[in-house]
């Protein structure tokens, strides 16, 4: 597994239904992008211009909710990961 750098989270994103509520297929171009996940991985934390190291709030096992277009998607063993700063992070999920 990876692990990320500074401030940077991996989310192991949700999966859009491949249905609608109809009964129709979607095409891949048609599914929203998912905005929801769970933390897999998280990173040490950010340094700040005077040297002092900022702990991430998030930790691994939290499910999230980020910003629509964020980070960088990649994908493992049919598994779509997503590699983001943790100020893309909107919401913990409780």
């Amino acid at each position: 597994m990876l692990k990320p750098l500074g401030d940077r989270v991996i989310i192991e994103t949700e999966k859009e239904e491949e249905k609608s509520v109809g009964g129709i297929v979607l095409a891949d171009n048609a599914k929203k992008k998912p905005q929801a996940g769970t933390v897999v991985a998280v990173g040490d934390g950010r340094v700040l211009d005077n040297g002092t190291k900022v702990s991430p709030v998030v930790k691994k096992g939290d499910r999230v909710m980020f910003d629509k277009y964020a980070g960088t998607e990649i994908e493992d063993d049919d598994k779509s990961y997503l590699v983001l700063h943790e100020k893309d992070i909107v919401a913990i999920v409780e």
